[in-house]
């Protein structure tokens, strides 16, 4: 796992051809100026060491909720780290310094609506608040490569819901997480093959993309 928080200057060297890299990205003022405890980037690094089963490693990075250096970051993370997905955490609210959205919006070359509509379905089957989230999901593009940047909810509780959805007692699925599309969705813009355990969610693909498993 690559853990720094200097700007990349290089690729990160992948140790296998499907080894997904991805980046962390926590915003905030309090926890980037050291007065408060970064929750964000140990609830994703936990949330992927039980979920991908597939070779990853992380980039992560802290830091204030600033409009220009969100977007500096994430392209940082795209286009010199060469992560096929950035996942954020914070500053998606509706106060004047969650800028979260419009930065990630502002390195867009598509955008992924429905990624965010989930994510505020799921919210709202806990509290009624997840209306004023304001999430979003882009794909970056360079003439080489592609990149899936999701904005997620600061709180490690609201993080694991988003990405994993919601089960009954029956442990069947009541509202999906977002993660369930995400290995897909790399596949499609031509990043690694990703699994996942499926006792925490369960990566979707038509059945002409599902690789055989590996014998042994």
């Amino acid at each position: 796992m690559t853990d720094t928080s200097k700007p990349a200057t290089h690729p990160v060297q992948r140790r296998h051809p499907d080894e997904l890299v991805v980046g962390f990205v926590s915003i905030s003022d309090r926890a980037s100026s050291g007065t408060y405890r970064d929750e964000g980037i140990p609830a994703l690094r936990d949330w992927f060491t039980g979920t991908i089963t597939s070779p990853w490693q992380a980039v992560e990075r802290l830091i204030p909720d600033e409009q220009e250096q969100i977007s500096r970051t994430l392209i940082e993370l795209v286009d010199v780290a060469g992560c096929d997905l950035v996942l954020t955490t914070g500053g998606t609210g509706p106060a004047r310094r969650d800028v979260t959205p419009e930065a990630t919006l502002a390195v867009a070359t598509k955008e992924m609506p429905g990624f965010g509509e989930q994510m505020r379905q799921v919210s709202l089957h806990f509290v009624p608040t997840a209306i004023l989230s304001r999430q979003v999901a882009v794909i970056r593009e360079t003439a080489s490569r592609a990149a899936l940047i999701i904005n997620l909810p600061g709180q490690p509780r609201a993080i694991r819901e988003t990405l994993e959805g919601l089960r009954g007692d029956d442990g069947k699925a009541i509202v999906q997480g977002v993660f369930a599309a995400v290995p897909y969705c790399i596949d499609l813009i031509g990043g690694p093959y990703v699994e996942t355990n499926e006792a925490v969610v369960k990566a979707w693909r038509p059945k002409h993309a599902i690789r055989p498993k590996s014998q042994g």
